[in-house]
């Protein structure tokens, strides 16, 4: 887990605001964050001589793609760096930012290169943009040269492609889905969402039910593996790409299952750390690993909310799902707060006879957008489910089907869904209504 502190020798760093204003998600989040990659277990020190750098490095420190490195930013610039690591070991990373023009930056370079130990890199953050000055210094060894004003993503990038192997594979991206109240339906949303991310983009997709006492995606994908979830957490000194491909069931040509032992012969009272090891692990072997994580609030549950890719809110149109999701969204701003929002897909809408909060007015009052409005169908579901099918796999071009095929989209980074004109929600109810797919 990444620490902020600062070194007794040196002038402490003011503490930096939090990014974006309290209890909104940041609206400038640029779209190229999805390549960031995770920065490796290292030690980086930062020397600043601004207020605004430093708390860009700060900012950076706390980002969840951070949070195995150990960050330490300080007061002072080259000279300081140099007197410090006179008398102290030099980190896998140095970042320095500077005003000098470039003899004195170059003395002072060298000044550094003979207190350095072996293999630590050297990022210098200058105030000049000049080409020349770049290529010298990259000739001398420098490994790489930002130019201020710099902002948190440039610093994580940059970092990344440092120590990230250019020839590795690409992390999967990791998606969570979690109900804003039990029983909403999120297990059903995620399964058939990875079937569809499977199908639809030819993709591989590790699906892993995280629910080990009550989980169903061993019912719903027709499956009754011996060994899943419980075997990886248990044992987190075996757990490889090898141990994991023996665990994991196949449902569909392209879709593994990691299922939970749905069994309570114990208990699962795992600690906060137990499902970090199994998450690197599903990164490294699928391009999307899917994550159906249970209606429960643990500290596993929040570490692993904070750590994916994205985060997705289940819930039903009613009053105590707008509180929990409420909650839950106000928790994940302070989580995450250099991420976008959570997606919201609203399942079962329109349940006859059932007093419902619209979805367009549901969504408003999270200052989201409804990804999907999915609307109640107990035969089509009921069906699939006792088949042991998803939805797309029991009738293929119903509407609902499609919702599936849009919610994929967007959580797989594909593309995003304009926000609904009107009564578009509306127009989408009655379509459904017409072909008789909404009753009771």
């Amino acid at each position: 887990m990444n620490t902020l502190a600062y070194d007794s020798p040196l002038d402490e760093v003011e503490a930096p605001d939090h990014a974006g204003e309290a209890g909104s998600f940041p609206t400038d989040v640029p779209v190229d964050t999805l390549d960031l990659k995770s920065v490796p277990r290292i030690a980086i020190q930062a020397f600043c001589e601004s207020d605004d750098v430093a708390r860009a490095i700060e900012a950076a420190a706390q980002d969840r793609r951070m949070a195995k490195a150990h960050v330490k930013v300080h007061k002072g610039g080259l000279g300081a760096a140099v007197d410090f690591y006179g008398s102290a070991p030099t980190p896998n990373l140095i970042i320095l930012e500077s005003r000098m023009e470039q003899s004195r930056l170059v003395e002072g370079l060298d000044r550094l290169a003979e207190v350095c130990d072996a293999g630590t890199k050297v990022m210098i953050i200058g105030h000049v943009n000049d080409v020349k000055l770049y290529r010298d210094l990259i000739h001398r060894g420098i490994s790489d040269y930002l130019v201020a004003p710099i902002n948190l993503f440039q610093v994580i990038g940059t970092i990344g492609e440092l120590y990230v192997n250019p020839e590795a594979e690409p992390l999967g991206r990791t998606i969570a889905f979690v109900g804003a109240k039990g029983g909403v339906g999120s297990s059903t949303v995620a399964h058939n969402v990875a079937w569809s991310i499977a199908r639809v983009y030819e993709s591989d997709v590790v699906l892993a039910d995280l629910d080990l006492a009550f989980g169903t995606a061993g019912l719903d994908f027709n499956q009754d593996p011996l060994q899943g979830v419980f075997e990886a957490v248990s044992s987190p000194e075996r757990l490889d790409e090898t141990m994991l491909d023996r665990l994991l069931s196949k449902c569909a040509e392209r879709l593994s299952l990691l299922a939970a032992p749905a069994s309570l012969e114990r208990t699962y009272d795992h600690g906060e750390t137990s499902f970090d090891g199994l998450l690197d692990v599903m990164r490294q072997g699928a391009p999307a690993v899917i994550l159906d994580l249970p209606h429960a609030w643990s500290g596993w549950v929040r570490r692993v909310l904070a750590s994916v890719d994205e985060v997705v809110i289940v819930a039903e149109p009613d009053l105590a799902n707008l509180r929990n999701a409420k909650n839950m969204i106000d928790t994940l701003r302070q989580l995450r707060p250099n991420d976008a929002a959570p997606r919201l897909v609203l399942n079962r809408v329109n349940v006859p006879k059932r007093p419902e909060i619209k979805a367009t007015e549901f969504a408003d009052a999270l200052e989201l957008v409804a990804l999907a409005a999915i609307p109640f169908d107990p035969m089509l579901f009921g069906t699939a489910a006792n088949n042991g099918q998803m939805v797309g796999e029991q009738d293929e071009k119903h509407p609902t089907s499609d919702l599936f095929g849009q919610i994929s989209q967007v959580v797989t980074g594909k593309g995003e869904v304009p926000r609904p004109k009107g009564l578009a929600l509306g127009k989408l109810m009655n379509r459904f209504l017409k072909k008789g797919n909404a009753g009771g």
